[in-house]
């Protein structure tokens, strides 16, 4: 396993990290603790998980995901051997988490720390994230229509931080971390980090795949200047860079057959996008997912690649994956395909 600094701290996550959403929906607890014996055993040291998981969100599931982590840390006593991610759901109507719908006031947050710790069974939190903005946004897949102004009510940013300030200087939490976020969102949280001695953002946690590179188009600049790295989740844009869902295929037990979630990868031209893809890894002698994630750990922007599987056949191609470096030949080849279909899907 290979690791990287988080942000500006001292800390060393693996370049692979454990995504969770699948636990308690798609996996049973069971099959998400021997995720979890399997990928520390592996090197993998860094988890994330979320409030809102599993995915898709539903009232009676919402929780689950932590549950399970909480009930393996119980179990293993492996508490200190993982730097631990978690997030708090920005503004919606979802009613179930707190009898009403989130926001990121101090009223939500220190409710959403306090029920996390419980579930995760642990009095601290590595990694605190803000799931997605608390003002209005396009997000998860808008078509690329890019920013659109809309005048609605926010909590303010240095509000947010500093209710995040006094759960580190608690100890609550160690770090904060930001996601779904643009480089307006960034910007202004280092800017009040700054203003004010708050906490500062270690991480953007952002989709990024082959499919969807506009973190590079500016925000990976903040890794440079600024030390914040991305967390990349959807390294296979849903599982559509496996090739199973191509000319509209839906393999019975797949996420996109289960709950119909697979529009974001949808769009004119992503289908023609993955089959050169699939194509070219094939063409190398390369399974389609591994030449995926093998791109996203290769960027010197991420921090950490956030993978996720239902099955160990799926997490072992994905954490084997950082034994795969593409030669100059290969990233080149990824750049003719990437110049033909540019971001299809944002």
């Amino acid at each position: 396993m290979e690791y990287r600094k988080l942000g500006n701290t001292d800390i060393d996550v693996s370049v692979i990290c454990l995504g969770t959403m699948t636990w308690g929906q798609q996996n049973t607890m069971e099959e998400g603790q021997e995720q979890m014996d399997y990928a520390l055993d592996q090197g993998v040291n860094f988890f994330d998980a979320a409030e809102l998981y599993p995915i898709p969100p539903k009232a009676e599931t919402q929780g689950k995901t932590e549950e399970c982590i909480g009930s393996w840390f119980k179990k293993t006593g492996n508490r200190e051997k993982v730097i631990l991610a978690t997030k708090v759901a920005g503004r919606s109507p979802m009613s179930w988490f707190r009898g009403e719908g989130t926001k990121l006031d101090r009223e939500n947050i220190e409710a959403a720390v306090e029920a996390s710790l419980e579930r995760l069974q642990t009095d601290y939190i590595d990694l605190y994230q803000l799931h997605w903005p608390d003002r209005p946004m396009s997000m998860f897949g808008s078509g690329g229509i890019g920013y659109k102004h809309i005048d609605s009510e926010s909590i303010p940013i240095n509000e947010t931080l500093q209710v995040l300030s006094d759960l580190v200087t608690s100890g609550k939490i160690r770090y904060v971390g930001l996601s779904n976020e643009t480089s307006w969102g960034l910007s202004e949280f280092l800017k009040y980090s700054e203003m004010n001695d708050f906490p500062r953002v270690v991480s953007v946690q952002n989709a990024y795949n082959f499919l969807n590179r506009t973190y590079e188009q500016g925000m990976s600049e903040y890794f440079h200047r600024s030390q914040v790295g991305l967390l990349a989740y959807s390294p296979l844009a849903q599982g559509y860079l496996t090739g199973k869902y191509i000319d509209g295929a839906r393999p019975e037990g797949s996420r996109t057959a289960l709950f119909e979630r697979g529009d974001r990868y949808e769009v004119p031209g992503a289908n023609e996008a993955i089959k050169s893809y699939v194509s070219y890894a094939e063409s190398i002698g390369m399974d389609p997912s591994v030449m995926a994630n093998a791109f996203v750990n290769s960027r010197d922007f991420v921090t950490s690649n956030i993978i996720g599987a239902t099955t160990m056949e799926q997490l072992k191609l994905a954490v084997g994956s950082i034994e795969v470096k593409l030669d100059e030949e290969n990233l080149q080849a990824i750049e003719e395909i990437h110049r033909n279909n540019p971001n299809l899907c944002p």
